[in-house]
């Protein structure tokens, strides 16, 4: 794939020459970006429909307001950031100082996810801008209109030997693409997707961002705000029809509330979505009938309490909440990403904790509670990527927070800071003046030990 190689060699040229390294370039970039998506904001919405039927609100939510934030919050704070950091050296080496460098990498390749098609390929783009470095984008080819549309984006915005766009089927391009050596590569996708692309790197001993999924779980004790906690919950596990690496993907709920919280979720989607949900235009759809066929499936590994409704031409499936579950059960053991929502009661937060270890190390965990004693035994207990208390998706908005998984939901952090050290060499160097050259240090050293263990002690 001769385009793929003339691309990289390009880029490794214009990196090489230092032309990304200033404040003045990453920058500008950053402002050209914003303003590119601006200019085509509309389109993108319309792309987004198009390939998930996104609301107009829901795919500015997600997709474009997040990234005016994150670029706002970066174009804010870049500066500082890229500052060397003065620390304190060893009294044993006086006189010296220290000083850490942020150094770009170089070449990335952000590899982005069908689900939030724009938002998930061009937010780390943002992070790579920052640090200084070059990129190669791979949008998903599963929203088709969407990669249209990142394309034409990222060519109005850059020069292509900085940052440009590779089309086609994931699984002919990527094996390609990393036939070559990147500074850094940055997947979000699933994680079998997630264990091929480490292999690939691991030849090259390329460092990896994996951003995965899971099962994340929602945990309702007896003293939530019950009527909140659920409509906070439907909200989030039907935000892009359940399609969200960080939706709930299934709830923990005290025996003692379970009843009275189900009848509130069962309320919130028909003050949501209306009798019908099918009629919403406020309701997304299934991404392909591939997807589509293996959620159906789903519906029938538990008692459907609400929803349960489908149709496959229009890729349709109902919000949908079940009970009488196994844990056994396929639903229970792989991640949803759909709008099926499994509901099981625990007795106690040592039963919850012990259900949650069924599927370890979820990217999210929700816990909706009054009680802060049991906020913080799930945070103590539970290894989890990053979460919400009293709310769901909602953590992944905040900028100063750092995102990503643990364990099988990935590895690597970003948004705001941590995106720009994530795409980042934090280089250090330590400088010594050579008006004193203290003697310590060179052979011979007869005694010389107990001076240095006086100063090192």
């Amino acid at each position: 794939m001769k385009p793929v190689t003339d691309t990289y060699n390009a880029q490794r040229r214009f990196f090489d020459s230092s032309a990304t390294r200033s404040y003045a370039f990453r920058k500008a970039q950053l402002k050209q970006l914003k303003k590119v998506i601006r200019r085509h904001e509309a389109a993108i919405l319309a792309a987004l429909h198009v390939d998930l039927g996104k609301h107009p609100m829901e795919a500015f939510g997600s997709e474009v307001g997040l990234l005016y934030d994150e670029i706002d919050h970066t174009l804010t704070n870049l500066r500082q950031w890229m500052r060397p950091q003065p620390v304190s050296s060893p009294l044993l080496h006086y006189p010296s100082g220290s000083k850490i460098y942020p150094e770009p990498k170089g070449l990335t390749l952000l590899i982005g996810p069908w689900n939030y098609p724009f938002q998930l390929l061009v937010n780390p783009l943002i992070g790579a801008i920052a640090a200084g470095n070059c990129a190669i984008l791979k949008p998903s080819e599963m929203a088709p209109h969407t990669e249209a549309i990142t394309r034409q984006v990222i060519a109005e915005a850059f020069d292509p030997v900085f940052v440009t766009v590779v089309t086609g089927e994931g699984q002919e391009v990527i094996p390609e693409l990393l036939r070559h050596r990147f500074d850094h590569i940055f997947f979000t996708g699933s994680i079998p997707v997630g264990r091929k692309i480490l292999e690939m790197a691991a030849p090259h001993l390329t460092p990896v961002t994996l951003e995965l999924g899971g099962k994340s779980p929602c945990v309702v004790d007896a003293s939530a705000n019950l009527k909140t906690a659920a409509k906070r919950i439907i909200w989030g596990k039907c935000w892009n029809a359940g399609q969200t690496c960080i939706a709930p993907d299934y709830v923990l709920a005290h025996e003692t509330i379970a009843a009275p919280l189900l009848e509130h979720m069962k309320a919130a989607i028909t003050q949501f979505f209306g009798e019908n949900p099918a009629n919403s235009p406020d309701y997304p759809r299934i991404i392909n009938h591939k997807r589509f066929d293996h959620l159906a499936t789903y519906l029938q590994q538990g008692h459907v309490e609400a929803g349960g409704g489908t149709d496959r031409e229009q890729l349709y499936i109902a919000p949908t909440i079940l009970t009488n579950v196994s844990f056994d059960a396929p639903v229970m053991k792989e991640e949803i990403f759909g709008p099926v929502l499994p509901v099981i009661t625990y007795r106690n937060t040592d039963e919850a904790v012990g259900m949650i270890a069924r599927n370890p190390y979820p990217l999210s965990l929700y816990v909706f509670s009054g009680n802060r004693k049991t906020e913080q035994a799930f945070i103590n207990r539970v290894a989890f990527g990053g979460g919400c208390i009293n709310n769901t998706l909602v953590h992944f908005t905040n900028t100063e927070l750092p995102f990503g998984g643990i364990g099988y939901s990935g590895m690597g952090r970003y948004h705001g800071r941590s995106s720009f050290e994530e795409f980042t060499h934090m280089k250090g160097v330590m400088k010594t003046a050579t008006w004193l050259d203290v003697p310590v240090k060179y052979p011979p050293f007869g005694n010389k030990i107990k001076l240095a263990k006086m100063i090192m002690k």
